[in-house]
């Protein structure tokens, strides 16, 4: 069989066989989503053969990504912060097919996905991680406070991301661009007060902003069920249309994504998707994850609702590809995560004047202080 390289996203990530056999469309049924205040999306959907290849690639190099920051962590490469998405690739993946590169995201400090499905380089995002000059944001942000184009982080500060996601859909209101923000929190930011300032200004002002909860269950080690008196965070908002949808499956978050989307480009105002996911990992790296859950638990999910193997068992049902041809794919992904760490790590940490850089838009003299020695570090 010839051999080719698979293009995701324009991004040739290496060489495979030619997948063999069947083309053409194949219809997809998913669990319907719960909806509150509106209709919803329909339960099936269509597909073919390069789109489950593509979802399948890119899902890969999310889980890839962050088994390889894990390890750099265990080693110590990566110090501080560092918040793995493992188990939750549906929720990013499906997000970033039903809207488009014009389109704005913000989110919290369980980033990184985000970052590679807005098109940066696994050698930024592990470069930042590791606090290296040539990181996204020069080595000054790590792993709570990544940016590129039309991606806003990454927040440390639990919920606050939600107003700021809402200002930037009032630019897009004010701006008449069409485009809508995509704005995530978790389950355990799903009682901040400032969210429900932010939905208040929202619907008042009908502003193009989709509010995703991923609500994977635990907010750092607190079960949503100590947490929150009212566990349907999809009709939180009240007044603000919602949908409670299978986080674990790429084609119910695709399918939410795209009907929220277009309800918010036709001036109808926001909507609340309530994303049912589950992390495998604890909330950080310090946290082992089983003290408040038990192995069974994860454990059981994985075995039945992970987001990866669901896409590997349409594949091969409908013969898009062999075992083989899914497997040369991960090893090429694990290959191209191995190169990008392998650089990240030579790369040269910041120089030490970086410290006095980009801390203001501009240069605020002290009060005090003649303006001649404002500045001298």
């Amino acid at each position: 069989m010839l051999s080719n390289f698979l293009k995701v996203n324009s991004r040739t990530i290496g060489p495979i066989r030619t997948f063999a056999t069947k083309n053409g469309e194949v219809k997809i049924t998913f669990k319907k989503a719960d909806s509150y205040l509106c209709d919803g999306p329909a339960n099936t959907t269509t597909t073919n053969k390069e789109e489950l290849m593509n979802y399948f690639t890119e899902m890969t190099r999310m889980r890839k990504l962050e088994t390889v920051a894990d390890g750099l962590y265990k080693k110590k490469l990566i110090r501080g912060f560092c918040h793995l998405y493992n188990g939750q690739e549906a929720v990013c993946a499906g997000l970033e097919y039903s809207v488009t590169k014009e389109d704005h995201i913000i989110t919290a400090y369980r980033d990184h996905t985000y970052m590679l499905s807005r098109g940066a380089t696994p050698e930024e995002i592990f470069a930042e991680l590791l606090m290296k000059e040539t990181g996204c944001s020069k080595g000054k942000g790590g792993s709570m406070h990544m940016f590129t184009r039309n991606f806003y982080g990454g927040n440390g500060i639990v919920g606050a991301q939600c107003p700021v996601g809402t200002g930037i859909a009032f630019a897009q209101k004010y701006n008449k661009t069409g485009n809508v923000c995509l704005t995530l929190y978790g389950d355990g930011a799903a009682n901040q007060g400032q969210l429900f300032e932010a939905f208040n200004m929202a619907e008042l002002w009908k502003l193009p902003v989709i509010f995703v909860c991923e609500n994977n269950h635990y907010g750092m080690g607190t079960s949503q069920k100590r947490a929150a008196a009212g566990h349907d965070f999809y009709t939180r908002a009240h007044y603000i249309p919602g949908l409670k949808v299978d986080g674990m499956d790429i084609f119910a978050v695709r399918e939410a994504g795209k009907y929220a989307a277009d309800w918010a480009r036709a001036g109808k105002g926001p909507m609340v998707l309530e994303m049912d996911t589950y992390r495998y990992v604890g909330h950080s790296m310090s946290d082992p994850g089983i003290t408040y859950r038990t192995r069974e638990e994860i454990n059981s999910v994985r075995q039945n609702r992970d987001p990866i193997e669901n896409l590997r068992n349409i594949i091969l049902a409908n013969k898009f590809a062999t075992e083989d041809e899914l497997t040369t794919i991960e090893d090429t992904v694990k290959q191209e995560m191995d190169v990008a760490a392998d650089k990240a790590i030579a790369a040269p940490f910041p120089q030490a004047k970086e410290l006095y850089t980009n801390v203001y838009i501009q240069e605020v003299p002290i009060r005090g202080v003649e303006l001649s020695n404002s500045f001298k570090p």
